[in-house]
């Protein structure tokens, strides 16, 4: 897909999991970041959520975003719904949906990300999940709107 540099309507990306607890909160929040980083407030709506979420966020996910100096602490897991997003340009998957195209509508650009659930992982372990979705965000964003100029 082309970057979206031109159109005035957001860049609408949404990011899910089973349990909105682990991956998609950490990519969320490195979406967040990027996108302050690139001054893109105005350009670019960010949403996360799960299909059946979870009462926390998981306490390991917490700790090694902490080491990133982004604090999850306070945020909570939440569903995420159809038709939020058949609203999105672009839909990140964890690897733990079942998630089709079909379900979203053919606009929406469905990536299964296949990371590996932090849940109950070592925190080495974590810290690569974390690590590689990192790099998935700087990818995504420099698809999406283009390279950091």
């Amino acid at each position: 897909m082309t970057p979206n540099t031109e159109s005035p309507d957001p860049i609408r990306i949404a990011f899910m999991c089973v349990q909105n607890a682990g991956r998609s909160q950490m990519s969320t929040a490195f979406a967040e970041r990027e996108r302050t980083r690139r001054n893109l407030e105005d350009r670019v709506e960010i949403l996360t959520g799960g299909t059946h979420p979870a009462d926390r966020v998981h306490d390991e996910v917490i700790e090694v975003m902490g080491e990133e100096g982004i604090d999850l602490s306070d945020r909570t897991p939440r569903e995420i719904t159809r038709a939020q997003l058949q609203s999105c340009d672009y839909v990140a998957t964890m690897g733990c949906s079942t998630l089709e195209v079909g379900d979203v509508g053919e606009d929406v650009d469905v990536r299964d990300w296949s990371l590996e659930d932090p849940d109950g992982r070592d925190i080495e372990q974590v810290r690569e999940i974390r690590d590689e979705i990192e790099r998935r965000i700087i990818a995504l964003f420099d698809e999406c709107i283009g390279p950091v100029q």
